[in-house]
């Protein structure tokens, strides 16, 4: 009886009748809190690039489209690393990868500080963040949704996703004035400390299972046991993109993803400073009118996680990139002044709203349509997403160089947004079975 009552003891085991969540929080709401934060935390390297254009200008004579090539492979990485970060996750735990992730990223912004060439800029802010920060990506927020989670996950994916807008909003103001005042290199160090502070948020507070801790998943009438670590991480990443790429939906999914990233993280995210700069706007100023589209962010993002919870979510899709390429549109037009106007405040509000609006459907039709793989699935569209937003960091660095202004590069991402709405339509609503694509 002694060697049974030990080793019962070893195994954790289901929650006691009577002892049922709405009694007291459940754990998996400080899962996500601690997420939360997590991601805010390294959202501090993403605030950067757009800052560090104009002053690497100026110190080292690089072109604008040198400087746009290392954030462009740094927007690759994140997203090729993403679906292997997820089946990562699922083989050594989320603890570990996350950990060993703002770790990688702490490194590659450091190290920045003593670069004197451009190719040290690629290794350092390209490979090095790049790496660790395709680790952090939404595949992290999927993840844990996924596995903490059976119902509210709409809402909790858009709370997550939310974080990243977040950090931004914290970091965005404060590192702009680091730039202005002390230099760029300051900024770097301290997006290396903000990565290195969660780290030991996530060792000692994050679990990988709700069975770790001897609970249900949020929303569960069974208890789920943890699952036997899944070996060939990066082998079962290759395999499920294979058996994806073979349905319509992926293809539309990673299509409408990519003109996602184009049209924010390449495109506003990396160029809207600098732009604003070119008509004299202050960069603490234009700087702060990104940080506001971080506080709209949070609100649109988390509205359309309760709305991906009882709409469809194609038609989200389609409502969202509609609304972003109008917007878009009108840029120019509002860019043209040093001081900041009310149809520039409208602008900031509205495409606030709809920044990552997107990302709680698309991980919804995900999960619809590739159900347990659906996480790994979401790591190869994410990737689409950062190679939209690496060829758009880019090529409007390379536009701003011969045109003298980014005007070419509004009107095309906002007719990409329309094309976008239209492929978002057209996504099927049966469930693809992954066992019928292999």
């Amino acid at each position: 009886m002694t060697q049974t009552s030990e080793a019962a003891a070893v195994v954790p085991q289901p929650p006691k009748p009577g002892r049922g969540r709405r009694t007291r929080v459940h754990r998996a709401w400080f899962v996500a809190a601690v997420t939360f934060v997590t991601i805010i935390g390294a959202a501090a390297f993403r605030s950067v690039p757009g800052l560090l254009i104009d002053p690497l200008h100026d110190e080292f004579d690089w072109s604008r489209g040198t400087i746009s090539a290392a954030v462009s492979v740094n927007f690759a990485l994140y997203g090729l690393t993403a679906p292997f970060a997820a089946a990562l996750m699922d083989r050594f735990g989320i603890r570990r990868v996350v950990a060993v992730a703002l770790t990688v990223i702490a490194l590659g912004s450091g190290l920045t500080v003593w670069m004197t060439a451009a190719w040290q800029l690629m290794l350092c802010w390209g490979l090095l963040v790049g790496l660790g920060s395709g680790s952090m990506a939404l595949a992290f927020a999927a993840t844990v949704t996924d596995r903490w989670f059976t119902e509210r996950r709409g809402l909790v994916s858009g709370i997550l996703t939310a974080a990243s807008a977040s950090g931004q909003l914290i970091f965005l103001p404060l590192l702009s004035w680091i730039v202005e005042r002390h230099d760029w290199r300051p900024a770097a160090v301290t997006v290396a400390l903000a990565a290195l502070a969660v780290v030991p948020f996530v060792w000692l507070l994050l679990r990988d299972h709700p069975a770790d801790v001897g609970q249900m998943p949020y929303g569960a009438t069974e208890f789920v046991p943890k699952p036997a670590p899944v070996p060939g991480a990066a082998r079962r990443a290759v395999t499920v993109l294979f058996s994806a790429a073979r349905t319509g939906p992926f293809w539309l999914l990673a299509g409408t993803f990519a003109i996602c990233g184009a049209s924010t993280n390449g495109l506003i995210q990396t160029h809207f400073v600098p732009a604003a700069h070119d008509h004299d706007m202050p960069l603490t100023t234009a700087a702060s009118l990104l940080a506001v589209i971080g506080v709209f962010d949070v609100v649109g993002t988390i509205a359309s996680g309760w709305f991906t919870d009882r709409f469809e979510a194609r038609r989200l899709l389609a409502v969202y990139y509609s609304l972003r390429g109008v917007s878009l549109l009108f840029l120019p037009l509002l860019l043209l002044t040093p001081s900041v106007q009310p149809p520039m405040i409208f602008f900031i509000v509205f495409y606030g709203l709809d920044w990552v609006a997107t990302v709680p459907p698309t991980l919804a039709l995900c999960r619809e349509q590739y159900g347990e793989d659906s996480a790994i699935v979401f790591g190869w569209v994410l990737a689409s997403h950062q190679v939209g937003a690496a060829l758009v960091a880019f090529l409007g660095g390379v536009a701003r160089d011969t045109f003298g202004s980014y005007d070419v590069v509004w009107y095309a991402s906002g007719a990409l947004c329309a094309v976008a709405a239209l492929m978002a339509l057209v996504i099927r609503r049966r469930p693809v079975g992954m066992a019928t694509t292999a």
